[in-house]
């Protein structure tokens, strides 16, 4: 039997435009930049959120938005999801009763870039929440991983002032997003995730942008237990990756650098490099830590 799939539009948006601009030496360039559109999301005609964003792939923006806040548990509720550019609006019709409204009266205003919004305790409802890397994340297969994701950031190398987001599986990657806040980018994997019913138990999330409580929540709700990041995190996203579970490795760059912040003993250092004195309160690159993973 065909698995259930709701009536969606196709309305993505070109990301980047062509302008004009002077250099500091008077020369005319020609460039390209960045989109960025508002678009109001609507669930059963109540208006719910503007969402700036490239347009790209606006039907998984939506479906992404509403399960990472957790206002729709099964997808097969939702009966069709239509973007129209002409209103900036995307309508999404469900077949059941208004009880979800109830999960709009807490609202929290989170870090995410223009400002995304969390509604409802969606921290009380991780509390059950435990994940465990379904395998170890080897330093090779992480730089490798790197050097993969490279060549996807379109949108980033012709025009920046986006974030990119992935979900990966070993050194490949699965689906790629960006958008021009983090929280955008990943709602759109999310939303592709849930339709296709992909299990986040062996994969990997990477992500641009830095490690907050929003980004770690939504994560966690995709059930992906590994979350790296190029930025840098917060001490409440360092919080739930510890009540989770969840891997957390920052600082991601280059093929010699990366901080584990939480779950060291699921990463195999399986590369030789360059010895370099510890810091303050640190050990030497390389030591052997209790409990870790031996290289094979």
């Amino acid at each position: 039997m065909a698995r259930y799939r709701p009536e969606m539009s196709a309305a993505s948006l070109e990301p980047a435009s062509a302008v004009t601009a002077t250099d500091e030496y008077g020369n005319v360039r020609q460039l390209r930049i960045a989109g960025e559109c508002a678009l109001t999301l609507y669930l059963d005609r109540y208006e719910l959120v503007t969402l700036m964003t490239l347009g790209q792939q606006p039907e998984w923006l939506a479906l992404g938005y509403l399960k990472n806040q957790g206002l729709i548990e099964d997808y097969r509720e939702i009966r069709s999801v239509q973007v129209d550019w002409e209103t900036e609006a995307a309508a999404v019709s469900t077949s059941r009763d208004e009880d979800w409204r109830r999960r709009l009266q807490k609202r929290t205003v989170t870090t995410g870039c223009g400002q995304g919004t969390v509604y409802g305790d969606l921290r009380q409802r991780l509390a059950r929440t435990r994940l465990r890397p379904a395998r170890p994340l080897r330093q090779s297969e992480i730089y490798a991983l790197l050097r993969q994701l490279a060549s996807h950031n379109q949108v980033y190398r012709a025009a920046g002032a986006v974030h990119g987001c992935a979900l990966c599986r070993g050194e490949e990657v699965l689906i790629f997003a960006e958008d021009v806040g983090r929280h955008n980018a990943v709602d759109i994997i999310a939303g592709r995730m849930w339709l296709e019913e992909t299990d986040g138990a062996d994969k990997v999330f990477y992500t641009t942008g830095r490690l907050t409580s929003e980004m770690v929540i939504k994560v966690a709700q995709m059930g992906i237990p590994a979350l790296l990041s190029r930025s840098g995190i917060t001490r409440m996203g360092l919080e739930l990756a510890r009540q989770t579970g969840i891997v957390m490795l920052a600082r991601v760059q280059g093929r010699q650098h990366f901080l584990v912040y939480h779950g060291d003993e699921h990463v195999v250092r399986d590369l030789k490099l360059p010895r370099k004195l510890a810091v303050a309160g640190g050990v030497a690159a390389g030591a052997a830590i209790p409990g870790r993973y031996s290289p094979r």
